[in-house]
């Protein structure tokens, strides 16, 4: 898995850079077939207090990409959400497949 983080209005520290990857396995560990991963963090000029950082993250998995974004008043509480969505995104994917392999399966025992 090729993880690309990058900062757009901030500098990405160690410690972020740490966050965050330890935050993906979780997804990853779900899914194995993770190909590519690029999160963004930025630091936007809103005068939402409350919106005003966010995290965008693209996946790139076998079958398909899942994309997902945040914002949030504390970078990392948006980190989190952003997990938060993409895990239930990969869960959904997952169950996906797993009906279109049953499906092609059923297909072919019956044929």
């Amino acid at each position: 898995m090729n993880l690309t983080i990058t900062g757009h209005h901030l500098e990405v520290t160690p410690a972020l850079r740490e966050f965050v990857t330890n935050k993906l396995q979780r997804v990853v560990k779900r899914f194995d077939q993770v190909t590519d991963v690029r999160v963004v963090l930025s630091l936007e000029n809103t005068k939402e207090k409350e919106r005003r950082q966010s995290a965008e993250c693209t996946m790139l998995v076998k079958g398909g990409d899942l994309h997902a974004k945040t914002a949030h008043e504390d970078l990392y509480a948006a980190i989190d959400e952003l997990v938060d969505k993409l895990d239930r995104q990969v869960l959904r994917f997952k169950e996906k497949l797993q009906e279109h392999d049953y499906e092609a399966h059923k297909k072919t025992i019956s044929a």
